[in-house]
């Protein structure tokens, strides 16, 4: 466990790359200056927040949201009428989710996505609906150095995709698109993106929205995009959220990505959600250098002075 500075509040590392449970805290009750720092901090560091046993209205959850910056609206999703600024997901089997079950970052297609989510657990399942996240600031870490060379300073399209089959053949719905192709004109993001408060790479494509790379071919494009994307699946760098009532999350969207599967058919899960408006996406400058390692990073190699044997299965051992 490690209490914040100058704050009350702990917060327990879930596991090497990615996550902590906080406690110590009531997001109910505005928040002391001390505490605020603190969750900012530990935002950067963890990536994903994980409140527990938080049974609060949707204004507190407005209020804690816009302690961290103004509320996005979503231009697509179900949004409550008197309170846009809020997703309403509520799921089962007779009104399936949305394209919520395949790796992205919330709203890439914009020229600045949010910089965090919160998501509030109002009902849910008795098994599945859980979240998978992963960290991208430990997927760019795990990319040989050939292939950080290859993507320093590569810019990747973005596009509202998922959405497009909303807009019926009609006059009226063609006009809607072009209007929101207006608003949302495919951003070129970085394929390498430098978090302004870490100051970290992170790995910035994800297969929801990101379209193409700049410069290269269509096949070729989505040969690279096909290889970055399988870095969100590798289990190392993942979390595995098990939701319970009254949970709330917060997670950095500018470092990471997550994955909602749609396996508690027929049973209800009901989600509040909040975006808050993030700044430009910046790359890196100047040609390649390796980046310093992360001193924050919980999870180290092996020690250099271990047996290289003992790290080897039985059967490759007697292979030897």
């Amino acid at each position: 466990m490690t209490q914040t500075d100058n704050s009350a509040i702990v917060a327990t590392p879930l596991n090497g790359h990615i996550g902590a449970e906080i406690s110590n805290i009531d997001l109910g009750r505005p928040l002391a200056q001390a505490d605020f720092d603190g969750l900012q901090a530990a935002l950067a560091r963890y990536e994903v927040l994980v409140f527990r046993d938080q049974d609060i209205s949707l204004e507190a959850q407005i209020a804690f949201a816009k302690r961290f910056g103004n509320l996005s609206t979503h231009p697509f999703a179900t949004n409550l009428p008197d309170v846009p600024e809020v997703i309403e997901f509520d799921n089962s089997g007779r009104n399936p989710a949305g394209p919520t079950d395949s790796w992205h970052s919330d709203e890439t297609f914009r020229a600045r996505p949010p910089m965090a989510t919160i998501l509030r657990a109002k009902v849910v399942p008795p098994y599945g609906g859980e979240t998978v996240f992963a960290s991208m600031t430990a997927a760019y870490d795990g990319l040989s150095e050939p292939m950080k060379v290859y993507v320093h300073r590569l810019r990747a399209r973005h596009d509202f995709k998922p959405w497009r089959h909303m807009f019926a053949d009609s006059k009226a719905a063609r006009m809607k698109l072009i209007e929101l192709e207006d608003e949302f004109p495919n951003p070129m993001h970085p394929i390498v993106r430098i978090h302004p408060v870490t100051g970290r790479r992170v790995l910035f494509v994800n297969p929801q929205f990101t379209v193409g790379i700049e410069g290269l071919k269509e096949d070729e494009g989505q040969t690279i995009l096909n290889f970055l994307y399988r870095q969100a699946m590798v289990p190392d760098y993942q979390l595995r959220l098990k939701w319970r009532p009254h949970t709330i999350v917060m997670w950095d969207n500018r470092s990471t990505q997550h994955y909602a599967p749609h396996d508690y058919y027929p049973h209800r899960r009901n989600m509040a959600r909040l975006t808050v408006e993030g700044g430009p996406v910046d790359g890196p400058v100047g040609d390649y250098e390796p980046q310093p390692e992360n001193p924050l990073k919980l999870a180290q190699p092996p020690s250099q002075d271990t047996d290289e044997k003992k790290l080897l299965r039985p059967f490759e051992r007697a292979m030897m």
